[in-house]
């Protein structure tokens, strides 16, 4: 599978904005970690964009994510990908468990890369200088970015069995790689 034929399938069924620039966000995070494990960048970066390609469709639990799982089994993608795609909700845990490299990274940057995206829209250099600090100043700001979970996130970064400041700024510099297209570049002037 090529990243255009996710690309297509992604805006097929995908047509609201935030959620296209979350796939973008979290495959660039993908890309990141696969680079940093010597692991396929490609299928990492794959998995990552279409990880959430079916949520508008079918928000709700446990539809997300098994629907989306139906589709990429019938645009034949292989039953790792489709597992671990599965495997970022904790819904479908016992039966996709977060025990292999990618289920691992994708379940830690998901809704990292959702608080970071926030956190740079309030900012006037949007994620431009953006440190750990920062964001983990956020994170205990409750009403900020509410509907993400705190929780999630220092699991992931046990997950990776890594230091939160390390895995949020491993987030950040992977989202500036792609700030333009997430349109995250500093407001000028």
């Amino acid at each position: 599978m090529k990243r255009e034929h996710a690309w297509e399938l992604l805006n097929e069924h995908t047509k609201n904005d935030s959620l296209i620039k979350h796939a973008l966000s979290v495959e660039a995070a993908m890309r990141y970690y696969a680079r940093k494990m010597d692991q396929d960048e490609e299928r990492w970066a794959m998995i990552g964009l279409l990880h959430d390609f079916d949520y508008e469709r079918f928000p709700n639990p446990p539809d997300h994510t098994r629907e989306g799982a139906k589709i990429l089994r019938e645009k034949g993608y292989d039953e790792d990908f489709v597992g671990c795609v599965l495997s970022h909700a904790d819904w479908n845990a016992e039966e996709y468990p977060r025990n292999t490299p990618d289920r691992k990274v994708l379940a830690a940057v998901d809704e990292l890369c959702g608080f970071i995206t926030a956190c740079a829209l309030v900012r006037p250099e949007r994620l431009e200088g953006m440190k750990p600090k920062s964001v983990k100043k956020k994170m205990k700001a409750k009403a900020f970015a509410a509907a993400v979970s705190r929780e999630d996130i220092v699991r992931g970064a046990e997950l990776l069995e890594m230091d939160l400041d390390e895995h949020i700024g491993n987030c950040i510099e992977a989202l500036q790689g792609v700030a333009k297209e997430l349109g995250l570049e500093p407001h000028s002037g």
